[in-house]
């Protein structure tokens, strides 16, 4: 089948869960909780082979100074037929995101990938907040 990629948010989440399920940081995500997400997200890309969802990114952002790129995610039965790269050249270079200043990204073991796109290591500046480890005192 033909590869295509789309910017429509309106896929369906039990298949971005499927896809999630590869991936050790995203299995415990839920088909609800990904629909939500969808809802929020300013920016989605999509890759498809036929109706299989086999690529997928998302992004966060104001428009002018920041956007925040996450969930970049290939099947594993597609990985290294560029799909991660064309996922990653679509938001970079889509003309909604065209002003903007900064985009950041969170990698624990994809730096090289990242970097043959133009990303560079930054001082650690970022901090966390885990809901899932503070209970609410208010």
């Amino acid at each position: 089948m033909a590869i295509t990629i789309s910017d429509r948010k309106d896929l369906d989440p039990a298949q971005l869960v499927r896809l999630y399920a590869q991936a050790p940081w995203a299995r415990d995500r839920t088909v609800d909780g990904a629909r939500e997400m969808l809802t929020h997200t300013d920016l989605a890309i999509s890759v498809w082979d036929g109706p299989r969802l086999v690529g997928f990114g998302r992004v966060l952002t104001d428009y002018v100074y920041r956007a925040s790129i996450w969930d970049v995610i290939v099947d594993e039965d597609y990985q290294g037929q560029d799909i991660g790269t064309q996922i990653m050249e679509r938001i970079l270079h889509h003309p909604s995101l065209k002003n903007v200043e900064l985009f950041w990204l969170c990698t624990r073991d994809k730096q090289a990938f990242y970097e043959k796109l133009g990303f560079s290591a930054k001082e650690q500046t970022g901090m966390v907040w885990d809901r899932r480890k503070h209970e609410w005192r208010g």
